[in-house]
């Protein structure tokens, strides 16, 4: 992270930082987005005040994290503690604060194991803080929970009673994050575990994927790669975006500072139409680039709205929006230009191309004891291939299957691919198996969607 950030936020949370002495805090989710923010921002809190603070980070690779981030090896106050979320060792060390900001706000296809992450995850970890005698417990939540907003409700307030559809499948996300708080709930009634709720809505900044489901995101790399920004429906749904530096002190202050049992919405209340958020991206970023709206505007439709009212974070601790969004998307813009991990201009591929797909962990679930007839698709994947596809590129699969074995699975394979409407136009046996792969044209998953998305 740029340091003028990590000042800002040392400044804007420096009451919390101080509440921080001598502390041990234990983070889940320390390789996403907000993690990331928070685990930075602490560390160079730590520096800078000699708080004399240690985090322990929960990961399952260690070694992968290290390698995406290798500034973080240095840092004699971090300490990784191996496992998954949903059932890892408690560490012999005493814990003082534990945030838990694990699951990912990815859409996923596999709902179970996506549910089972938010609410085993959040056990797990609340009984950890339970069993070390934490003395403060913060909780990532999400707006998810209050379902859909009311067309008339311009912001959500943390009284607001909504809750998702539960007889719909995309409500997993804000269904699992509802029974989290409830948990959190149980756990202060229960045990008395000072536990507090933030639930976060949008934002923008460094780290922000540009190549996922956020619009933001999407609009910022098109405006450095793209010869438009495209929106892909009408534009009308308003959302607000509050910058990742001033969410991460909001963060901070609510894990030292918040009430204990209560839930505070985290986020802006600056509202913006999808397509006014498209032009001001163009606006700032790259004056004079045309936005090109797919959807067309259906006469009297409902227009989608996903905006918190913050009243409650500025009365009881001043939490403010400090940092305005233009200023919030050239940040995001210098930082992708320094990091360009995975993010592909539109015009890499005009002509039709060969891609060699591997099968397990790429369109079949990884199993257990190599009985990959128990895999199960990865749905995003497969429709990111089949894009390529349709586009015209040649698509043959790969696989490693049966070759320590011996098995022919050519079989089963090929009957997957059939029910799971995969399009291919050749499958070969003998791959190496191997723990990793090497190759100058190697592309990865998020290259892939990237590739999906913007080139077919």
């Amino acid at each position: 992270m740029e340091s003028s950030d990590l000042e800002n936020i040392t400044g804007w949370a420096r009451g919390s930082f101080e509440d921080l002495r001598s502390a041990r805090v234990f983070l889940t989710g320390g390789t996403g987005f907000f993690g990331k923010w928070l685990l930075s921002s602490l560390l160079y809190a730590n520096r800078k005040f000699s708080l004399g603070a240690e985090v322990i980070l929960l990961t399952r690779d260690s070694e992968g994290f290290l390698k995406n981030a290798p500034w973080f090896a240095e840092d004699p106050a971090l300490k990784f503690h191996l496992g998954d979320v949903r059932w890892f060792e408690f560490p012999n060390e005493k814990c003082t604060h534990v945030i838990h900001a694990a699951t990912s706000t990815i859409d996923t296809d596999q709902p179970f194991q996506w549910l089972d992450t938010i609410v085993s995850g959040t056990r797990r970890t609340l009984e950890f803080a339970r069993n070390v005698g934490a003395r403060r417990f913060l909780f990532l939540s999400s707006g998810a929970v209050y379902g859909e907003q009311p067309e008339a409700c311009e912001a959500l307030p943390e009284e607001y009673m909504g809750a998702p559809n539960p007889l719909e499948i995309h409500s997993v996300y804000g269904e699992g994050k509802r029974m989290a708080e409830h948990l959190c709930c149980l756990y202060h009634a229960q045990f008395g575990l000072q536990t507090t709720i933030a639930r976060c809505f949008a934002f923008v900044g460094p780290g922000l994927p540009l190549d996922a489901h956020f619009a933001i995101g999407n609009f910022i790399r098109d405006a450095l790669y793209a010869d438009h920004i495209q929106v892909r429906g009408d534009g009308s749904p308003f959302r607000s975006y509050l910058y990742a530096a001033d969410a991460t002190a909001w963060l901070w202050t609510l894990l030292t500072k918040g009430v204990s049992g209560h839930a505070y919405n985290v986020g802006s209340g600056q509202a913006l139409s999808i397509a006014e958020l498209a032009q001001r991206v163009s606006d700032v970023l790259s004056p004079g680039k045309p936005v090109k709206i797919l959807g067309k505007t259906i006469l009297g439709a409902k227009r989608s709205r996903y905006v918190p009212n913050v009243q409650r974070a500025w009365v009881e601790f001043g939490l403010d929006v400090w940092t305005n969004i233009e200023t919030a998307l050239r940040k995001t813009r210098d930082w992708n230009q320094s990091h360009p991990k995975a993010v592909v201009p539109r015009s890499l591929v005009r002509s039709s191309k060969t891609f060699i797909v591997d099968v397990d962990g790429v369109v079949a679930s990884p199993t257990q004891n190599m009985d990959y007839s128990q895999a199960q698709p990865l749905r995003a994947n497969i429709e990111a291939i089949n894009r390529l596809y349709d586009a015209g590129h040649k698509i043959q699969m790969f696989t490693a299957r049966g070759t320590m074995t011996g098995i022919d699975w050519r079989a089963i394979t090929e009957r997957q691919f059939q029910d799971w409407g995969l399009k291919y136009h050749s499958l070969h046996f003998g791959k190496l198996a191997g723990d990793y792969y090497i190759d100058d044209r190697m592309l990865s998953m998020e290259t892939l969607h990237v590739l999906a998305s913007e080139l077919v």
